[in-house]
């Protein structure tokens, strides 16, 4: 009898348990990717205000306008964003200043559309877009 129970067949069990954990698994794996573009796309809003207040700040004649400053930041964004889908420019705002001394504000928002949990979202119904607004702010002194 001891002998019957050895040699019972167990093939095709770990393909079992590899089909229950693989879908915690990809949303794992497929959750640290989401989140790695997430923060690198909120790296480049970082730097490109952080561009468009260093063309702003910078002293010349005449000084840089708003539109200028805007073009850094979108000129930035086209080179570095990563974006998987059609979605909208970054929305840039300009709060200048008049003098020497005086602050400069550029502010960037972008809307970040999920690639993985937007899908997952629809999935079950819960009504979430699959967006979110990353914002980055630099306020640096005119020169």
């Amino acid at each position: 009898m001891k002998r019957l129970r050895r040699t019972k067949d167990e093939t095709g069990g770990s393909l079992v348990e590899f089909a229950i954990i693989s879908p915690l698994l990809f949303l794992l794996l497929f959750g640290i990717i989401e989140f790695g573009f997430l923060l690198f796309d909120k790296a480049v809003l970082t730097n490109a205000s952080r561009e468009g207040a260093r063309a702003g700040i910078v002293f010349s004649d005449p000084r840089p306008i708003p539109d200028d400053i805007i073009k850094a930041v979108n000129d930035y964004c086209s080179d570095y964003l990563i974006s998987f889908s059609e979605t909208a420019a970054p929305i840039v705002t300009v709060t200048p200043g008049e003098d020497s001394g005086d602050l400069l504000t550029v502010n960037v928002t972008y809307p970040y559309q999920f690639l993985v949990f937007a899908g997952l979202s629809e999935l079950f119904g819960d009504g979430i877009d699959g967006t979110i607004n990353l914002t980055a702010e630099t306020v640096m002194r005119l020169e």
